[in-house]
């Protein structure tokens, strides 16, 4: 089985919670999937990130101020045709309502699982290959 490079962006404005969720993921999602990660910290680094590479994932903090994960999850949705797939890192389970209504492709709920956390990834990954 060969492996798929991927393309995942990280966007929090906090340095930190990039961090962690880089290292909840990690490069190797899953057996068949590799991930390198570009990272941004504000909806215009998020725009040029999309519009310059190719990106195969947003995984986006929810959290995130001013800025945050679901309204930009949601904007890129309503901008590009071809938006990537987005997970959103939320605080409470039960803003899983406000992800639906952004459109979101998957939610994680802080503090990150790395085994949930690399699951999802490779399941939205998997999921949105391209043809």
């Amino acid at each position: 089985m060969s492996e798929r490079l991927c393309t995942v962006l990280l966007y929090s404005d906090d340095p930190q919670v990039r961090d962690r969720m880089r290292l909840a993921v990690g490069t190797r999602p899953a057996s068949d999937l590799r991930v390198e990660f570009v990272e941004a910290s504000t909806y215009a680094e998020c725009v040029r990130v999309v519009d310059d590479y190719e990106i195969d994932l947003m995984l986006l903090d929810g959290e995130a101020s001013p800025g945050g994960g679901l309204g930009i999850a949601r904007q890129v949705k309503d901008d590009y045709e071809n938006a990537p797939p987005t997970c959103v890192v939320i605080a409470r389970a039960a803003d899983r309502w406000l992800a639906a209504y952004a459109e979101v492709d998957a939610t994680l709920v802080h503090p990150l699982d790395p085994v949930t956390t690399a699951a999802t990834v490779a399941e939205v990954l998997r999921t949105h290959a391209p043809a």
